[in-house]
């Protein structure tokens, strides 16, 4: 055997050991991932690494579901978004706090977070509602906050967008440059919405509609040299996908909509996040665990609390599908995040 393939064969070697440590990394995610051990309230769930404490964080609304002497949805007002944090590449995740933000009243909501990393500093987008109500009736609107820790907040602006109500910010690169943010307005049967930004701290409203289909908590990504829309439908998440940013096809099939198997997975899945991360995909979203043909019309902690969950994404012939009762095997790298 000469040298050269004996260094051949070496390398291939070396990077079939790669590989499979690579592979090794992966964990069988937690089921459920995460539970608030407050008020059992964790919901809409957005996952960004963080550079300086190299660990991966997840940033979710938190409601009071434990809180029996509340009325009407004064349950789902009142509190600071959750952190929790994970060591292990997002298959576990433990609480770490909530979020120091210095935009509040005596009375207030802080809702559906979308955090983003952009040249060394942090971004949240927060759904901010001015008070604790018993019904839905109410303004609320999306303010800009900067950290340099993901832990203290600072902030910026309250976003002049189309309507009164506004939530569930997702911000997105265009490959032109600049920002697009994808929004929900309620005052339009709560119908997706656009605003346009070159640099994160104006916008610009476009007064569209993305697509025709109601829902909330919209997420964009790219991957599969593919856009990809995901909103909640309240029947699972509906998945659409585009070419353009600006022209999507809705998939016929909507995600997490048939109820799981697994602990307090065995409901539809609600607002998510999406995290690509070497060439994989993984959706987490919130389940209401309690919320089971037998609890119709009860209204109790049960019925209430909140569970996060994940699981991988899997593409096939232009739609994407996951497998919410097979184990998730996660192990996020730090490698495609600053």
């Amino acid at each position: 055997m000469n040298f050269r393939v004996k260094v051949n064969g070496l390398i291939a070697v070396l990077l079939l050991g790669l590989w499979m440590a690579v592979e090794a990394s992966d964990k069988k995610a937690a089921k459920p991932l995460f539970r608030d051990p407050g008020y059992d309230g964790a919901a809409d769930p957005v996952v960004i690494w963080n550079h300086h404490e190299q660990r991966w964080f997840m940033f979710y609304t938190n409601r009071r579901a434990t809180d029996s002497l509340l009325n009407g949805v004064e349950w789902v007002h009142g509190t600071r978004i959750g952190i929790a944090e994970s060591l292990d590449g997002g298959a576990s995740w433990s609480y770490r706090d909530t979020c120091d933000i210095d935009c509040r009243l005596s009375n207030y909501t802080h809702w559906a977070p979308e955090v983003i990393a952009h040249e060394g500093t942090y971004h949240m987008y927060l759904t901010y509602v001015p008070g604790i109500f018993q019904d839905w009736n109410h303004p609320r609107s999306i303010i800009h906050l900067t950290s340099n820790d993901l832990l203290k907040w600072k902030y910026q602006s309250t976003l002049k967008l189309v309507s009164d109500k506004c939530i569930d910010a997702c911000v997105f690169p265009l490959p032109q440059g600049g920002w697009r943010m994808y929004y929900n307005n309620e005052r339009d049967g709560k119908s997706m919405y656009y605003a346009d930004s070159d640099d994160l701290y104006t916008w610009k409203d476009s007064g569209k509609k993305v697509v025709e289909s109601r829902g909330e908590g919209p997420k964009v990504f790219y991957w599969k040299e593919t856009y990809w829309l995901i909103i909640d439908e309240w029947k699972g998440l509906g998945v659409f996908r585009s070419n353009d940013l600006v022209n999507w096809i809705k998939q016929d099939k909507n995600l997490l909509q048939q109820p799981g198997t697994g602990v307090d997975d065995a409901v539809k899945g609600g607002h998510c996040d999406v995290v690509v991360n070497n060439d994989r995909a993984y959706v987490f979203y919130f389940t209401h665990p309690g919320r089971v043909a037998e609890n119709k019309g009860i209204d109790n902690s049960e019925t209430r609390r909140s569970s996060i969950q994940v699981a991988e994404l899997f593409y096939k012939d232009g739609e994407l599908s996951c497998h919410r009762d097979e184990d998730c095997l996660i192990g996020l790298k730090t490698s495609t995040h600053e």
